[in-house]
């Protein structure tokens, strides 16, 4: 119920009077069933604002540091994380990239929307990075559609660095979704799974304009050879990435 008043009632007026989001392919979004909402990642903006003009609930995953830092700050941030319908996440552990995975596989049994961002980390400078294959292996395996989520302006709004938040325009284009039933059979295959991958960057570099960098932003942002940053699904930082 919370997240329903916080999109209509609390935040999400707030947010359309001052960044006056506009919303393109809402069309594409499907009224019921499970997809994987599939999105570049530029801020901590996104989170908030592709659920804001989407006709259904999109749910994220978040660290689940989240949900357990100590005393009244960290309550407060575990209730709304909570009632915002965001999913806990350990990051720790050697299986915390399957641990994601099985919590999106849960999630997309039960009909939903998941929102993932296969680049795997905010944009460190505002380009399209190259994708993780996680979300691929996830959409083999279940058979959903995916659909690209691009936002745009985002970055301006709340850019890396210290938390701001900026006025400025933003717009979601939601894409047509993406369905990848001629490789039924191949889950596993690490070629198709970058195929996979590879498609629906290709179609979120088209939606958004962005100019696309073919190494993992992960790489970059710690200083390590581009090749050698792990192919994994996605861990997210948090509900934003």
């Amino acid at each position: 119920m919370f997240y329903w008043l916080l999109k209509y009632v609390l935040l999400g007026p707030l947010m359309r009077v001052y960044n006056r989001p506009t919303v393109e392919g809402v069309e594409n979004v499907p009224a019921e069933g499970a997809a994987i909402m599939a999105g570049n990642h530029l801020s901590i903006a996104d989170w908030l604002f592709a659920p804001l003009t989407s006709p259904r609930r999109i749910n994220y995953l978040a660290k689940a540091e989240y949900f357990t830092t100590p005393g009244l700050k960290g309550r407060l941030k575990k209730w709304f994380f909570t009632t915002t319908g965001q999913y806990p996440i350990d990051r720790t552990g050697a299986s915390a990239a399957e641990d994601a995975l099985s919590a999106a596989r849960r999630l997309l049994d039960q009909g939903k929307l998941v929102g993932l961002y296969p680049e795997g980390t905010r944009s460190p400078d505002g380009r399209l990075y190259k994708g993780k294959t996680g979300m691929a292996r996830l959409a083999l395996e279940t058979g959903v559609p995916v659909i690209p989520v691009a936002v745009i302006g985002t970055y301006e709004v709340s850019p890396p660095g210290p938390f701001r938040w900026k006025r400025r325009k933003v717009t979601i284009k939601f894409g047509a979704p993406i369905d990848f039933s001629r490789y039924d059979g191949m889950g596993g295959n690490r070629f198709v799974e970058r195929a996979v991958t590879d498609e629906v960057m290709y179609a979120l570099m088209q939606l958004t304009g962005q100019e696309y960098v073919d190494v993992y932003a992960h790489s970059l942002k710690k200083g390590v050879p581009s090749g050698s940053a792990p192919d994994a699904a996605r861990i997210p930082e948090s509900a934003a990435g």
